[in-house]
């Protein structure tokens, strides 16, 4: 197992688990301790796991919130896949929403260069990105630009996805279950993802299978606002399941 491989591992246990302990993860990776130390040193520093005595802790269960660049080193392959089978739900012309995130934004990647399409973004490195795109009209939405994760927010924001209706949209997230439905740790985002959920004729929900089971500070979003998520092969079969009774169809990727 590469080092790139056995901190994603790590990462994804401490989720699943709460918590993870030095000894265990050194016996069921069999390396040594040395090199579990220093993997969770390198995860501390890149905003994922906490370290405490003896093991680590997912920085979601102490209420902190990963920087952009962290969130994009997470499950790379998963969000290349989840953003190519979200391509099925894009109009051949049309309007869509494009919330700010890292899954959202390998979907901006890959949008096709066929089709008409007017964007309306509230992410800046997303709006960066297409407008360079001669088939794309990109339209962003102001406000305060938060810059832990680079998106859009507060009033002006508000305002502008109040007067506006598109085909789709794409919403990204920071933890979903059946019990409390879409959350995430900033309540000015969880307002203006609100409102793209309001502002669209239907709503596609792109995360990862690590986001599934974990609950954030704001909810924006119960499941039966969705018609759609698009998740990974890596979520548990049940969880899948449960999410798929909960109303909106869900794709694994």
């Amino acid at each position: 197992m590469y080092p790139e491989e056995r901190q994603q591992w790590i990462v994804e246990r401490a989720r699943t688990e709460g918590r993870v302990d030095v000894t265990t993860l050194a016996d069921d990776l069999d390396v040594t301790t040395e090199t579990i130390r220093r993997d969770l040193k390198l995860l501390e520093r890149h905003g994922l796991l906490r370290r405490v005595h003896g093991g680590a802790l997912p920085v979601e269960r102490l209420g902190f919130e990963p920087g952009l660049a962290a969130r994009d080193a997470v499950a790379t392959a998963e969000k290349e896949r989840i953003a190519k089978a979200a391509l099925a739900e894009v109009p051949d012309e049309g309007a869509i929403l494009l919330d700010a995130g890292t899954t959202t934004a390998r979907l901006a990647d890959v949008l096709p260069v066929d089709r008409e399409l007017v964007v309306i973004t509230n992410g800046l490195p997303i709006a960066m990105s297409l407008s360079a795109r001669p088939n794309i009209t990109v339209l962003l939405v102001g406000g305060r630009v938060r810059g832990r994760t680079l998106a859009a927010v507060d009033d002006w924001a508000l305002h502008a996805l109040a007067d506006s209706y598109v085909d789709v949209a794409f919403l990204g997230t920071n933890g979903v279950t059946p019990q409390r439905g879409l959350t995430t740790p900033d309540t000015t985002e969880a307002a203006v993802k609100r409102a793209m959920v309001a502002a669209a004729r239907r709503t596609v929900l792109l995360a990862d299978h690590t986001k599934v089971g974990s609950v954030h500070l704001a909810r924006f979003a119960r499941l039966d606002d969705l018609d759609t998520i698009i998740t990974d092969s890596g979520i548990d079969p049940g969880d899948a399941e449960a999410l798929r009774s909960a109303g909106p169809r869900v794709v694994i990727a």
